[in-house]
């Protein structure tokens, strides 16, 4: 048969994404004078071209970091993930107040995200790009052992990386939306009608096992493990690894293991905030349940086996920069870590934190100091993730929203008082009157008091304050002071100094930042660029970025983290929690059976480097002892770690902790009180302007009418509606 297809036309000719870019895997029908399938596969450069066209769907809707809800084309780039409870965007209030006219509500409004009021075209280029990438991978696997130009070595790896990228569509697709389509690897007969090729949501252990078994083959088709073991070299370090591989599958088997799919379950109990609601009603055309209704415990020692299968190659550790000692314009020397007698009596490689910069270990793995192939902790991510306008959702906007009004930013972007609760202070205690209004606190007061120019610059009181050589850290309230070293790299808290180091206007470098009504980065009258809570955020932000008039071109390319050992630490830690009993699983490559239980050994392995990387010492023998009390750290460890990595959102989800933590009332800083008035702009009060509710629904996005029209046997997600 002589197969004719058009390289540039390939996404063009997708029209629906379940069966017109999906199905069918014969181009022939779209045309007939173009170069042959077997031409294109033949040659090495059309075959590169043919799979760089599968990676190209990661993006928009699709991206792991973004800036905010894109507002253009009725949010078909839509990605709120990384704001929750924990971060926010406060541009386009769909309040009037604020300049609103009620079309925000839906795409660009934080308060329409969190109030649920999008729609069923919500981010409909996910699903698009998804399945659009899965035909196109799918392709490019049927047929690359045409290639004459590529050796044996060559066609595995690159099988293995379009193997890779249509398992990870799968998996972007079944976070998202929960259990989807599994599309035949063959295709299906394009001759057929809608009704005859109709197909069902696979359930999500389904999905999930699916995406387990095709990492598998992937991991042993690729030729590079990645890491600091046998990594790919800069030209290709965006390509997946073997690492890349058993990392996205080990979180897939994570989410299958957590509540939402296992059950519903905690600790085997339904406790009164969580209800059952979503499994009931989410069943296929046929009445069969797409999440698991019965609890197995089994998938927690699976999930933990596969994340030991990422430890076991050796080939990943966390980033860590050395510790300071002689302070330049832009680096302040380190500020020593707590005492513990643990950490603090050894050296990194011995697994201490004596000799490294926990805040610049922190820091830097984010804004665009290292590169991906120099990081021995990115596993895998997007290398060029910089916004070149307003709806770009690039990690750039998110900087350029982050920062101050007067440095050229956007000032929307911005924490919670929550957020800000959840850092510790430097030994690992929590903050003096922290989640306090919520009921939470140990019953102390938040701190009063300022620091004085003499804290900082005769008494070296507060060091973690100083930004470069003895800059800034005066006038800041007691609340941020011996902080952990991860509050530093990533809050913009009111007194905060920006380097923006390279700006040539003088008088933006290092400049201290109030977040003061009518001080210019505070409160106005009008306008919206002012952070509702008065908490600014920080991390992505490297000294040398700096804006003018509100553009990118001086915001350095950051790296995005899709997936970083620091995730696989967490979650092996998490999955070992949750057993009481004992299993042995195979390894990945079947070459050995590992022994799977609570062990706290094991445990101590998932989070003692991320601890010791943080600065802060390790828990305590009687938090690792009770699985309550080491869950809801490992819970807590993750809101910090991952602050602005698009992980919250889907945590909260599959922990079935949405409910209750996103219906809390957000607090923040009382934004209308001035400058002469700051013990009053201290006081953590409500912040009514910035939404607090969940329901059932927001556990899934809504899957669009078009694609359900087109597929009868396509079940809608809970809550959300057909086209009626």
């Amino acid at each position: 048969m002589n197969k004719k297809i058009f390289l540039v036309l390939v996404s063009v000719v997708c029209g629906s994404a379940l069966f017109t870019s999906c199905n069918d895997l014969d181009a022939d029908k779209y045309f007939t004078d173009r170069v042959t399938l077997e031409t294109v596969f033949e040659e090495k450069t059309r075959s590169e071209q043919w799979l760089a066209e599968a990676y190209q769907y990661l993006k928009g809707a699709n991206a792991e970091v973004c800036s905010k809800g894109a507002t253009g084309g009725a949010g078909e780039n839509w990605n709120p993930f990384c704001f929750d409870d924990d971060m926010y965007y406060g541009d386009r209030d769909r309040s009037p107040e604020f300049g609103g006219d009620g079309k925000d509500a839906i795409w660009g409004s934080y308060n329409g995200f969190h109030e649920g009021l999008y729609d069923e075209s919500v981010g409909r280029n996910a699903w698009d790009y998804c399945y659009k990438g899965i035909r196109q991978a799918s392709i490019f696997i049927q047929n690359i052992h045409m290639n004459k130009e590529m050796s044996q070595d060559e066609i595995e790896d690159y099988r293995g990386q379009a193997r890779f990228v249509r398992a990870y569509y799968y998996w972007l697709l079944l976070r998202k939306y929960g259990p989807v389509p599994i599309m035949p690897d063959e295709g299906e007969d394009y001759t057929l009608s809608y009704a005859q090729i109709a197909r069902a949501r696979s359930t999500y252990d389904e999905v999930a096992t699916y995406i387990g078994d095709e990492m598998v083959k992937a991991a042993k088709e690729l030729k590079f493990v990645g890491g600091m073991v046998n990594p790919r070299d800069e030209a290709q370090v965006a390509r997946p690894t073997v690492g890349a591989a058993l990392a996205t599958r080990a979180i897939a088997f994570i989410y299958a293991a957590s509540p939402l799919a296992n059950g519903q379950l905690k600790n085997g109990q339904h406790p009164a905030t969580v209800t059952d609601v979503v499994a009931k009603e989410l069943k296929n055309f046929d009445g069969t349940p797409l999440l698991g209704m019965d609890y197995d415990e089994s998938k927690w020692a699976r999930a933990a086996a596969a994340c030991k299968d990422v430890m076991e190659l050796g080939a990943y550790e966390l980033y860590h920069e050395p510790a300071v000692s002689t302070p330049t314009d832009v680096y302040a020397k380190t500020v020593p870590c707590y005492e513990d007698g643990d950490f603090s009596e050894k050296t990194w490689l011995e697994g201490g934190y004596s000799d490294i910069d926990p805040m610049l270990s922190y820091r830097n793995l984010f804004n665009g100091t290292v590169s991906p192939v120099n990081n021995p902790e990115h596993i895998f991510g997007r290398i060029t993730n910089v916004a070149t306008g307003d709806n770009d959702l690039g990690i750039g906007a998110l900087v350029l929203h982050e920062m101050p009004t007067s440095l050229g930013g956007w000032n929307t972007h911005g924490l919670t008082q929550k957020m800000v609760d959840a850092y510790y202070m430097k030994d690992g205690s929590d903050a003096p009157g922290a989640r306090s209004e919520w009921g939470e606190g140990d019953g102390s007061e938040r701190l009063t008091g300022w620091t004085s120019r003499n804290d900082i610059l005769r008494d070296n009181k507060y060091p973690e304050l100083i930004v470069g050589n003895n800059k800034g850290g005066q006038n800041v309230s007691l609340q941020y002071v011996q902080r952990e070293p991860r509050f530093y790299a990533s809050v913009a808290f009111s007194g905060t100094t920006w380097e923006c180091f390279s700006d040539p206007t003088s008088s933006n470098r290092f400049k201290q930042v109030f977040y003061y009504r009518n001080a210019g980065n505070g409160y106005l009258n009008s306008g919206f660029s002012y952070l509702r809570t008065g908490i600014g955020c920080k991390k992505w932000y490297h000294p040398y970025d700096y804006a003018t008039g509100g553009t990118y071109s001086n915001i350095r390319t950051k790296t995005e983290t899709a997936i970083r050992y620091a995730d696989i630490l967490l979650m092996y830690a998490e999955a070992l929690n949750e057993l009481t009993g004992t299993y042995q699983v195979a390894s990945w490559d079947g070459t050995t059976t590992y022994t799977i239980g609570r062990d706290l050994t094991e445990m101590k392995r998932g989070i003692r480097d991320v601890r010791r990387r943080a600065g802060l010492p390790d828990y305590t023998a009687e938090e690792y002892a009770d699985a309550n009390k080491l869950r809801a750290k490992i819970k807590r460890e993750r809101m910090i770690e991952f602050l602005g990595e698009g992980k919250r959102y889907f945590d909260l989800r599959r922990w079935m902790d949405a409910p209750v933590e996103e219906s809390k009332q957000v607090y923040g800083l009382d934004v209308f009180q001035t400058q002469p008035d700051r013990d009053l702009f201290m006081q953590v009060v409500p912040i009514t302007t910035l939404s607090a509710t969940f329901s059932d629904k927001m556990y899934f996005w809504p899957i669009q009418h078009s694609e359900l029209k087109r597929n009868s046997k396509l079940v809608q997600n809970p809550g959300w509606t057909y086209n009626d």
